[in-house]
């Protein structure tokens, strides 16, 4: 949609729109008072309605007659049937069937005009049944509830919450689906993360064996939480799916730190679909795949792929995704694959203008209506696509959790089951969270990439140390980390030394120490040097770093 007017103040309650598929057509005005001229003049309509079918669109320029002159084309017909009728002395029919004479090109105008609104009528059905058809496909795969205040443009400072909301976190879930074995276990779980103020992007794999406790349902996998949630945690005005979304969503952003503004949701056969429908993809296969399997539902599958730039329908695709077989390390290697594919898809989906076109839209929507759900509405997926367009592949960052010399996770054996658990320790995310979140860096933090210097005027021992810390894993840039010449204050400062050019900066640390900026430095011994902000810290801070 080329033509896609950009949100300039997009907010988590806009309601799900159709712009740039279905425009709505406005009320016509009483004509009443033209009444009496048209049957000189004729009902005019402008050119380029598409009504009466008069622009270069669609059919072609098409004049309709005037009603004086349908009336005098009836006056004409019963004249002559009545005048032939007497001269002949033949039945109607046979007159008609047999007769060359001045009338008959006057009859078939008047068959043709019958036979053209005929077709206009029954094109203008089909059509609105495609449109209502995708229309509905569109509520159902765009049903909304998810929020990112990054898509706004020049957002105002206040309305952020914290940290991570500089980017759009977009948490893409695979399943079987109905019909397929574990049908709600989530395969293939990956955080689609997109920096709208720098134009990057990254696609974090979350290994589904990634073993993980939580707070009412004890320890599991995390390819199951989605299942538990759907069938054991819906509140009254949840369906299932919607449960189940919420709890992986709230287990996602404890597990890794960072906050999920939107989920999409899509089993096998949609998967398939998708690319089919944008007639396949090319993947840069990085090395050679052989291996035959069985995936229940489509039955065993030969995947013979060379190293090298390769062509993929949907089936093939799906079970290059899928497989783990002769990998060296297992399900690593899969997401590696996984994450091959949505770039590639991507590419297709961007080359193919696919989001500017109606009918391509329309079609993808149709076949996917019952495979695919997301939190998006309309508007927030075109703006997506709007920024999408902006980032080249070479800025897409691909992210895993084993992948060296980043390797945080390793396989383990608990209780006779195969699991994935962080080489810190048995439910220890500290440094994959540290990890993330610098990987993932807040868009505002990254543009501004404010230096702070951290003092501790407190007298509490090592309080600078574990703050810088904590700083530092949510990619803010630590310069100075010392004691204060003068200890003992109570309350923490904030000292904004930026002039007011680092305003995404300042409100997040107001927001994080619960502050409010001054720009002056209190304590003169201290010398700010390059600087943007000083923290001073006070007594009040250890109750916080502990809660």
């Amino acid at each position: 949609m080329d033509n896609f007017r950009r949100n300039k103040n997009l907010t988590s309650h806009s309601r799900p729109s159709i712009d740039g598929f279905v425009g709505a057509r406005p009320k016509p005005k009483p004509q009443t008072h033209k009444l009496a001229n048209s049957a000189q003049s004729g009902l005019r309509s402008r050119r380029g309605n598409i009504g009466a079918f008069r622009s270069t669109e669609g059919f072609g320029r098409f004049k309709s007659p005037s009603i004086a002159t349908e009336e005098r084309d009836k006056q004409r017909h019963r004249t002559d049937d009545v005048d032939d009728h007497v001269k002949l002395d033949l039945p109607p029919a046979k007159k008609r069937s047999t007769l060359r004479g001045k009338n008959a090109p006057k009859k078939k105008k008047h068959v043709l005009r019958k036979a053209v609104s005929s077709f206009m009528i029954l094109f203008l059905v089909g059509g609105g049944y495609m449109f209502g058809k995708g229309y509905f496909s569109l509520l159902n795969v765009f049903r909304g509830g998810g929020s990112a205040l990054a898509l706004n443009d020049n957002l105002d400072p206040a309305k952020l919450k914290g940290e991570g909301d500089g980017r759009v976190n977009v948490l893409l879930l695979g399943r079987g689906g109905e019909g397929h074995e574990g049908a709600d276990l989530t395969d293939t779980i990956i955080v689609a993360s997109i920096d709208p103020i720098n134009k990057k992007a990254a696609l974090l794999s979350i290994p589904r064996d990634l073993y993980i406790k939580t707070a009412d349902y004890g320890a599991m996998k995390i390819n199951a939480a989605f299942a538990t949630g759907k069938n054991y945690d819906a509140a009254p005005d949840e369906t299932p799916d919607q449960a189940g979304l919420r709890f992986v969503e709230s287990t996602i952003e404890d597990t890794i730190g960072i906050p999920i503004h939107y989920n999409v949701l899509v089993d096998f056969d949609g998967f398939k679909e998708a690319v089919d429908n944008v007639g396949g993809v090319t993947i840069d296969v990085p090395e050679d795949l052989a291996v035959t399997d069985y995936m229940h539902y489509y039955g065993p599958y030969t995947l013979d792929v060379d190293a090298g730039a390769s062509e993929f329908d949907g089936l093939r695709a799906l079970m290059f995704s899928r497989t783990r077989k002769t990998s060296a390390r297992g399900d690593f290697d899969r997401s590696e694959r996984q994450r091959l594919v949505m770039v590639a898809l991507k590419d297709k989906v961007f080359s193919l203008g696919t989001f500017s076109n109606p009918v391509k839209v329309n079609q993808l929507l149709s076949t996917l209506g019952s495979h695919i759900s997301s939190s998006f509405t309309t508007e927030e997926v075109l703006r997506v696509y709007e920024i999408m367009q902006e980032i080249p592949n070479s800025e897409i960052a691909s992210v895993g959790l084993a992948d060296e010399p980043n390797s945080f996770v390793t396989t383990d054996n608990i209780g006779g089951l195969s699991v994935v658990v962080p080489k810190a320790g048995l439910f220890n995310f500290d440094a994959i969270k540290n990890y993330v979140r610098n990987e993932l860096r807040d868009g505002y933090l990254a543009d501004e990439n404010a230096l702070i210097d951290v003092y501790n005027a407190s007298f509490v021992t090592g309080l600078a140390g574990r703050t810088a810390s904590e700083l530092e894993s949510f990619g803010y840039t630590v310069g100075k980390m010392d004691n204060a010449p003068t200890q003992g204050q109570a309350e923490t400062v904030l000292v904004d030394l930026s002039g007011g050019s680092k305003k995404y900066t300042k409100a997040y640390l107001e927001k994080r120490f619960n502050v409010t900026a001054v720009t002056t430095i209190p304590d003169a011994q201290i010398v700010a040097g390059e600087a943007d902000f000083v923290i001073l810290l006070g007594q009040n801070e250890e109750s916080r770093l502990q809660n």
